[in-house]
């Protein structure tokens, strides 16, 4: 019983001693295997990242709220056929909140009135600087509450301010910086010229924690009243709701809002949406989708490394066995069944292509780290599961692409082993 258990042990141990003893053979085998594992760990690591960045971004804003706008949102190519959609409207809004229960309350944006084509110039001056990379937007008093829009210093806009149609502004961190060197105490109370008229700053954001790249929208954003945005770009109709679902509400308030927006834009029975309502997750839904496309084409390079990596090992494998040849047959003759000759070429495959997983991992996590040092806003994160997954496809390689070269030297005949120059 003591020689059968250490007999496990001992073919380990010579599969071991093989491989290190042609170490660069050995590495040249397994470059495939490295390759294949830093693909895959070093795509993944970021794409986890960019998720976590896009989730961080959507409870920073609120998970409970809805977006409402007449064509399609989210990410990915828009649908031209939806151009001829008419907009929604603050009437649209009153109603969802009237007549939709599950909604707490609704905040309404025009959305990027500077954009082309609009007639409004958004460029920002101050002095002898300007700042010219303004997302300018109006917004309804309620929307702070809504967004979970932090100030770090100043006021909000106040109903008094929507309803006069007063020129002021809430700013973002980047025309502060632009503006006023990043001193935002500074900003507060100045007036700047922008559209041919002088506007008077009253907050400035706080810049958030959560981004994409690093950044977030928010950062170049110019908040204004929502009625002087219709004032000052009257052209410019397209609004975004903003609804706030009750506690624990979410699917029935987008139910009650398809209801409302449906008898309210005539549509029939049967007939698709001819609007966007979409939460959080939907928006997550759609990044996954994105994101598929682009691991997919990761894995499919990852696999051609392993699949490289793979043959190797067992081309190697099988000189190795003609190599070793009257070994073979001195280990069969003094004894040596064929389940230990395979589990020896085995474990040698197997060893290989582990050496070359754990390689693999610890150049993705070299590689990782670099990023975030070299590159703090692109995310790349690393979890316990990609390098346990790595480890285990390394061994599974080995496994696969040695059995053959293991049946072939487990099959040999002793007799001819020890006559073999």
């Amino acid at each position: 019983m003591k020689v059968s258990a250490s007999l496990p042990i001992e073919v380990l141990k010579m599969a071991y001693d093989s491989v290190v003893s042609h170490k660069f053979r050995s590495f040249l085998t397994i470059l495939g295997i490295v390759v294949g594992i830093i693909t895959a760990v070093v795509v993944a690591s970021i794409l986890t990242g960019f998720r976590q960045s896009i989730v961080a971004m959507f409870e920073d804003y609120g998970t409970n709220n809805i977006y409402l706008f007449h064509l399609s949102t989210g990410f990915g190519p828009g649908n031209r056929d939806e151009r001829n959609r008419k907009p929604l409207t603050m009437d649209d809004a009153r109603a969802v909140l009237q007549q939709a229960p599950a909604v707490n309350d609704i905040a309404t944006v025009a959305i990027n009135i500077g954009s082309w084509g609009t007639g409004f110039d958004d460029n920002m001056i101050y002095r002898d600087k300007n700042y010219r990379w303004a997302l300018t937007d109006g917004v309804t008093p309620n929307y702070d509450g809504i967004a979970n829009v932090k100030l770090k210093t100043g006021r909000w806009i106040t109903e008094m301010d929507d309803y006069e149609r007063r020129n002021v502004l809430v700013v973002g961190v980047n025309a502060v910086e632009a503006l006023f060197n990043s001193d935002a105490e500074e900003a507060v109370g100045k007036e700047i010229r922008m559209n041919g008229t002088t506007w008077s700053i009253v907050g400035v954001l706080e810049k958030r924690e959560s981004g994409f790249f690093g950044e977030n929208e928010e950062d170049r954003k110019i908040f204004m009243p929502f009625r002087t945005a219709r004032k000052v770009a009257p052209t410019r109709d397209a609004v975004l709701h903003i609804a706030q679902a009750k506690t624990g509400f979410l699917n029935d308030a987008v139910q009650e809002i398809e209801g409302v927006l449906r008898v309210r834009r005539e549509v029939k029975t049967g007939e698709p949406n001819n609007f966007d309502v979409k939460t959080a997750d939907d928006f997550m839904k759609q990044f996954d989708g994105m994101i598929a496309g682009v691991g997919a084409a990761a894995i499919a390079i990852s696999c051609l490394g392993l699949l490289v990596g793979g043959i190797g090992v067992m081309n190697i494998m099988l000189v190795s066995v003609t190599e070793r040849t009257k070994e073979i047959g001195i280990r069969k003759a003094i004894g040596a069944t064929k389940g230990a000759i395979v589990l020896q070429f085995l474990s040698e495959a197997m060893a290989l292509t582990l050496l070359g997983g754990l390689i693999g991992v610890v150049i993705s996590i070299g590689i990782s780290n670099l990023i975030l040092v070299l590159l703090p806003s692109l995310p790349a994160k690393i979890e316990p599961w990609m390098i346990i997954l790595s480890l285990g496809v390394s061994i599974t390689i080995g496994l696969i692409f040695g059995v053959l070269p293991a049946r072939k030297a487990a099959n040999l005949d002793p007799i001819e082993c020890l006559r073999y120059e």
